[in-house]
């Protein structure tokens, strides 16, 4: 299982439940920790590497394959598709990749008009005021996504898609009522959560997307 992207917690839940994890990290601080983090006999290992490219790491050898974070970063159509492609490479025909991307739509709604931002950001043209697209760069941190973005990203390569669904859903904008939920309501919250995150007239304002695809051939 590669998993190109900062794999602390789920790198490890994965490994303490059996499966073989080979975690890759670009920052040497995150490996360290990642190392101090892992359990005796804990079977996962990691390698300081880049999701645009995977050559330490075989073709057609994952069963699943986590892109959870490269696609946060990358910012240029020339950069954009490289971490999916490797991702599909190494990941075995008929094995499943989940690929985690930020959305636009969310944070022109908190960041901008929550935050009261927006009209700094039109004029940064970081957003255009007739059809609210974004435009991402270095500087912003995030690079953030439509869902056509993602589902002309995903058309590149010859995959079939499972899955597209809210990671966080509306969780984002109710932040201090979902922190005071007694675990009853919580735990009604994550049901109505796991029952709408894939509507799709509800994942746009999710901050974070989840889209899972199966490698064909």
């Amino acid at each position: 299982m590669a998993s190109p992207a900062p794999p602390f917690r789920y790198s490890h839940a994965l490994a303490r439940k059996g499966y073989q994890v080979n975690a890759v990290e670009l920052i040497e601080h995150n490996i360290d920790v990642f190392r101090k983090n892992t359990a005796s006999g804990e079977p996962v290992t990691i390698t300081q590497g880049n999701a645009m490219d995977l050559s330490a790491f075989g073709s057609d050898s994952y069963d699943i394959t986590l892109l959870l974070g490269p696609m946060y970063h990358l910012f240029t159509s020339e950069d954009q598709p490289k971490a999916p492609s490797e991702a599909v490479r190494v990941t075995k025909r008929g094995g499943i990749v989940f690929a985690a991307y930020c959305m636009s739509d969310a944070s022109i709604l908190q960041y901008g008009f929550l935050r009261g931002n927006i009209r700094k950001l039109m004029e940064n043209s970081m957003v255009d005021p007739e059809t609210f697209e974004t435009f991402s760069s270095p500087k912003d941190l995030f690079a953030l996504n439509r869902k056509e973005d993602i589902d002309a990203l995903r058309g590149r390569f010859p995959v079939t898609q499972l899955h597209f669904m809210a990671a966080d859903g509306f969780a984002h904008y109710m932040r201090e009522t979902v922190a005071q939920m007694d675990n009853e309501t919580y735990a009604l919250y994550l049901n109505y959560h796991f029952a709408a995150c894939e509507r799709a007239d509800m994942i746009g304002y999710s901050n974070h997307t989840l889209d899972i695809f199966r490698k064909d051939g």
